[in-house]
């Protein structure tokens, strides 16, 4: 089963966490935005949110952006 999710990243917050909204999920995480340091935080709490690997969890689009596209596989 594949799953793409919708996200609005909010990098060097106080807390992590995954929390689902309306328009798809608010991921909070500690890791600044600097050489995709954050990329790999969300990767991270999105696979333990989810009950995956870190290799299934995949970004699609948003590299550079807050608002994130994930695949899960």
């Amino acid at each position: 089963m594949i799953s793409i999710i919708a996200m609005r990243v909010k990098p060097n917050s106080k807390t992590n966490s995954v929390k689902k909204t309306a328009d798809g999920y608010v991921v909070h995480t500690k890791a600044r935005a600097i050489d995709g340091k954050a990329n790999g935080a969300v990767v991270k709490l999105l696979a333990e949110s989810f009950g995956v690997p870190k290799t299934r969890v995949r970004l699609v689009r948003g590299r550079t952006s807050r608002r994130k596209i994930f695949e899960i596989l």
